[in-house]
């Protein structure tokens, strides 16, 4: 038996009274006061079978150190804390944080040792209580989903694995090939991590209230990243200028990065690329040449600040 179908098994164990119906998850956020809102991305998982699928998808097992980003009332938590050794949540909204334990020891009083609540924004958090994390499993905010999911690559080197619920169109992004419309940014920076895929699309009926668009399971496995004397900040530096003006060639786009547009072909050449080429035609592995190439003495030019959550 599979890592993935032990834990199946473990999760059809469970009871629907160990987990959230639509019904609880209303009554509950009556209880608590709690009107989910647009700033944080609100949406609550209502079904049991969803949640189920989410872990089965991941892998997780009894080995596993989860850390879960905004469990909200708790609907994914329930169905993570009797497959894997310890779930540490990680939740914005005070509300929510202090109601989750409660919950956990209501529905499933024999897991609440499992559990650790961490109140903080997920986008400031570089350390965690306990041990340490080796799985990401959440449904996460569209509007946060891609800072989330790179700083806890960056920030927690014991993550092996990722598996997410995001807007669909987010996830296409994360798991997008060179030459794909939506390749930009996120792919190029998840692929630094590690290895990408979308792992399954969700319909809108599973949420309350129902959100306006579709979402989708995005997977990532952790591996070493491209060999190369160039440090991820670089990297991404490059990644970042290439797609300011991602319409244009590398060798105009990458112009004030390299220090001016002799510079940049200079760079390009050296790394093995035409400079007529697009950032969205390269990998990760070749944007890692092309910043270890860089002319040496030039500083890049910082690219213009991202809104919170925006992403190519």
């Amino acid at each position: 038996m599979t890592k993935k179908d032990a834990a199946g098994a473990r999760l059809d164990q469970v009871d629907d009274a160990a987990l959230l119906g639509a019904a609880q998850v209303r009554e509950l956020a009556e209880r608590l006061e709690v009107r989910p809102t647009k700033q944080w991305g609100q949406n609550f998982v209502v079904d049991a079978n969803t949640v189920r699928k989410i872990v089965r998808v991941a892998g997780v097992g009894p080995k596993d150190v989860v850390v879960e980003v905004g469990p909200g009332l708790g609907s994914l938590t329930l169905a993570l804390l009797p497959v894997v050794r310890h779930v540490t949540a990680v939740e914005v909204d005070p509300r929510l944080a202090g109601a989750l334990e409660e919950t956990v020891r209501t529905l499933q009083p024999e897991n609440a040792d499992k559990l650790r609540l961490v109140a903080a924004d997920a986008l400031t958090v570089t350390k965690l209580p306990g041990p340490d994390p080796t799985a990401l499993v959440a449904n996460l905010p569209y509007n946060i989903s891609v800072p989330v999911v790179l700083s806890f690559l960056q920030h927690f080197p014991s993550l092996e694995r990722v598996l997410v619920m995001v807007q669909l169109e987010v996830a296409e992004r994360l798991a997008a090939r060179p030459g794909s419309k939506v390749y930009g940014v996120p792919s190029l920076k998840a692929a630094w991590y590690a290895d990408v895929e979308l792992a399954g699309r969700v319909g809108r009926n599973v949420f309350w209230p129902a959100p306006n668009v579709d979402s989708g399971l995005v997977s990532l496995r952790r591996r070493k990243p491209p060999k190369t004397t160039a440090s991820r900040e670089d990297v991404f530096r490059c990644i970042d200028a290439a797609f300011l003006q991602r319409r244009k060639s590398l060798r105009a786009a990458l112009a004030s990065w390299a220090g001016s547009a002799d510079g940049a072909e200079q760079a390009l050449v050296a790394a093995g690329i035409d400079p007529r080429t697009r950032g969205e035609q390269l990998d990760i592995t070749a944007f890692a040449r092309i910043a270890e190439a860089r002319p040496v003495g030039v500083e890049a030019a910082e690219p213009r600040p991202r809104r919170r959550g925006q992403s190519s």
